[in-house]
């Protein structure tokens, strides 16, 4: 095994709705579950737009975003079940407590002490992190560094919400992008028709959306001819939701998947009416991480990427932002 370097560089947010910055800092050590990992490729999720505009709560600065992390364990802690050399992925949630209903039920998703990586935890926009061992998520081979990054959030969401809608053959998307566009190749593998509604205008979202098997596309101010009998919403924005609702069928579902949204506007009875659920997905669990890598390797998914270096970390935000995006956005490390 190489020397570890002494010191680490990352691309951290100084403040709420700053641009990122270089930074360089004493390479840390792992405690006793923990790995200390060389970042190999890191996805750009719109949570960390959330995280840099400050719309989540309690984020402490400097803080070092990214949590599709793929990286390589180059040190482990004594009580960490991981061997130096291994290639895992580092997810959102990235620790919870062990002791509390919702984590001894499987549910550590939604632990009242959980911490997530990118947000109280230092990520992946960095050559170097750490992570807790038990939260880290083997890796199906087959799959590049680029490649596999954008299951760990995107794919790993997508698929949560998926489950969520139930067994529909018709299912809306809304906010063609990381996410969308692999739970549509999943659905697609699980015979489903899949319907997907993009920016108002923006032709390239609909004709990728298209390309990737759907039945139809269009703006999500239109409606298709036939009601869904479920809508995954991806976009963060509220006015969906009613749209949504409009959209399904009586008994069918709404699944808002994004950790953050607008406010959602009011919306008369009679769109919730006729037994339709309404539900949000909060972030995954590690069962939710073993299933899906183990049905991306079936399918296979494919993921479409673009590439950027660790320091254009703010050029990827931007366009992520600006939609000038078609799949998804990945760091690599370099200059």
């Amino acid at each position: 095994m190489s020397t570890i370097p002494r010191r680490m560089h990352a691309m951290a947010l100084p403040g709420p709705r700053r641009p990122l910055v270089r930074i360089e800092r004493e390479m840390p050590r792992p405690g006793p579950t923990q790995v200390l990992l060389r970042m190999r490729a890191c996805g750009v999720c719109r949570t960390d737009l959330h995280v840099v505009d400050d719309e989540l709560p309690g984020i402490r600065y400097p803080i070092v975003p990214g949590h599709e992390v793929v990286g390589e364990v180059i040190e482990r802690g004594p009580d960490a079940p991981l061997d130096t050399g291994t290639r895992v992925g580092v997810p959102w949630l990235g620790w919870s407590c062990g002791r509390c209903d919702y984590c001894r039920s499987g549910r550590e998703n939604l632990c009242g002490e959980a911490l997530f990586t990118g947000w109280q935890l230092d990520g992946g926009y960095a050559d170097h992190l750490l992570a807790d061992a038990r939260y880290c998520l083997p890796l199906p081979e087959g799959l590049d560094d680029a490649h596999a990054a954008p299951l760990l959030c995107a794919g790993l969401i997508g698929y949560r919400a998926l489950r969520m809608a139930g067994e529909a053959r018709r299912l809306g998307i809304y906010g063609f992008g990381a996410a969308a566009h692999i739970v549509a190749q999943v659905a697609h593998f699980e015979g489903r028709e899949c319907f997907a509604f993009v920016r108002p205008g923006d032709t390239e979202a609909a004709r990728f959306a298209m390309q990737l098997g759907c039945q139809w596309a269009g703006g999500s101010d239109e409606r298709p001819s036939v009601e869904l009998d479920a809508a995954i919403i991806f976009a963060p924005a509220g006015a969906l939701v009613p749209a949504a609702l409009a959209a399904v069928r009586r008994g069918g579902t709404v699944v808002c998947g994004g950790i953050h949204m607008s406010d959602i506007p009011s919306f008369p009875y009679s769109l919730l009416w006729g037994e339709r659920t309404l539900r949000s997905v909060a972030n995954l669990t590690r069962r939710d991480g073993a299933e899906f890598l183990a049905l991306a390797r079936l399918i296979p998914v494919r993921t479409e990427v673009t590439t950027f270096a660790l320091g254009n970390a703010n050029e990827a935000l931007a366009r992520l932002r600006e939609g000038r995006l078609t799949g998804a956005a990945v760091l690599l490390p370099g200059a």
